[in-house]
């Protein structure tokens, strides 16, 4: 019985697996067909006729490359940034004594509960107004902004679950507050800093939203935003748009991968600690 039972959980599980690795194996082949092909009987089969000249104009020709290091810079110092300011702020609103620190965490978790089409108009006013509107800080902005609550959730319930008596020990050693964040408390989150990174990724990498609206020139483009440019008024090149979507999915796969385990880690940790 239990033999017919590990089958039966080994299919379903096969069967799930094919069901979301079907859409990755669908794009592959579409990036590498033309729109006969696209439109006519091979829907599903591998190309006839393999057309890597898609990857090599998205790349030269479409602009890819440019939107490509654009999206990796604004992604990356998302990252960076967010990381930063939510471990410190988490910890003193988490491990610190002070009056407002309710307050505080109250103001951060009201960024979650604001939808970002609301705040596309008042924020497209302020930042032209100010001169920022159309480059990469006008971009990262908001960028930064709405990944800090998310991040500052994650690492503050985290915090919460750490016990006080290491912190007391290194107090006694003579360590200071910034010496025993650093070397004591920070090793300590990296699951919960790879959580928090991985949803700020996705989350920048992925939006077109603000990308569309506060960024006017090419040079400062985002990656989605340039393949919806690659979309023609009469015709388009599907195959070309398959082959810029294989190359924008290509960093959210690579960064999971490195990064998962960190994720399971903290999955496990939270349980325990729940």
């Amino acid at each position: 019985m239990k033999k017919v039972k590990k089958r039966i959980l080994f299919i379903i599980l096969i069967l799930i697996a094919i069901a979301q690795l079907f859409p990755l194996y669908w794009l592959i082949t579409f990036s590498l067909k033309s729109n006969i092909e696209i439109f006519g009987e091979n829907v599903l089969g591998l190309p006839r006729d393999w057309r890597w000249i898609n990857y090599v104009t998205a790349l030269s020709d479409g602009g890819v490359l440019r939107y490509f290091l654009n999206s990796v810079f604004y992604s990356g110092t998302t990252v960076v940034v967010t990381g930063i300011i939510t471990a410190m702020a988490g910890y003193a609103i988490a491990r610190m004594k002070w009056k407002l620190k309710n307050y505080v965490f109250g103001f951060f978790a009201l960024g979650i509960m604001i939808p970002t089409q609301a705040a596309l108009l008042p924020l497209f006013q302020v930042l032209d107004k100010l001169g920022l509107k159309g480059g990469y800080i006008g971009l990262l902005i908001p960028y930064i902004s709405f990944a800090i609550p998310m991040s500052l959730m994650i690492l503050v319930s985290f915090y919460k679950g750490i016990p006080k008596e290491m912190e007391e020990a290194a107090y006694i050693d003579g360590c200071g507050v910034l010496r025993c964040f650093a070397t004591i408390i920070l090793p300590i989150i990296k699951p919960a800093l790879a959580t928090a990174s991985i949803f700020t990724f996705l989350g920048t990498w992925n939006e077109l939203m603000f990308a569309n609206t506060l960024v006017d020139s090419s040079d400062f483009r985002t990656l989605p935003v340039g393949i919806m440019s690659f979309s023609g008024q009469y015709s388009t090149d599907w195959g070309l748009i398959g082959a810029a979507m294989v190359i924008a999915t290509l960093p959210t796969i690579i960064v999971y991968f490195f990064l998962s385990n960190q994720v399971q880690e903290s999955l496990v940790m939270g349980a325990v600690k729940g």
